[in-house]
């Protein structure tokens, strides 16, 4: 009746081990060379990383300017890659036709999108959004009075 091994279960013979334990290192190649029947233990490569990156999350930020210079804040959330909805309900009709031009010319540069999907609102999307649909709602063209 054979004899349970640990080292056996794990795959190492208690030979092998014994032969490893008494080398010294010097003829490691040839102790692994004299055993041709024995494969190498090749590593289990399926050990995944606690810490791995998560996903990057896509944001649309929604803003309400009410002066000119909130452009800016704007445009950093679209250089981040982030859409943004802006509604100018709350700008006089001049300041909120700058900042669309501002913000066209900051999606051309970025080969971004902006479309109107309000009254007064609009969306704004970098490169790496899609979208679809239509909103097919007759807009009063109060934004484009001069």
């Amino acid at each position: 009746m054979a004899r349970f091994s640990l080292s056996r279960f794990f795959g190492v013979d208690d030979d092998d081990y014994d032969a490893f334990e008494q080398t010294d290192g010097s003829d490691q190649a040839t102790s692994s060379t004299t055993s041709p029947s024995r494969a190498p233990i090749q590593p289990n490569n399926k050990v995944v990383s606690i810490n791995a990156a998560k996903p990057t999350l896509n944001q649309i930020v929604l803003f309400e300017p009410r002066l000119y210079s909130d452009v800016q804040e704007i445009a950093s959330q679209l250089m981040k890659n982030q859409a943004a909805v802006v509604n100018f309900s709350r700008i006089e009709h001049d300041q909120a036709v700058r900042i669309v031009d501002f913000l066209t010319g900051a999606l051309y540069a970025i080969d971004g999108d902006i479309e109107r999907i309000g009254n007064q609102i609009f969306l704004c999307t970098p490169s790496n959004y899609e979208v679809s649909g239509d909103i097919s709602a007759n807009f009063s063209d109060n934004f484009n009075k001069e």
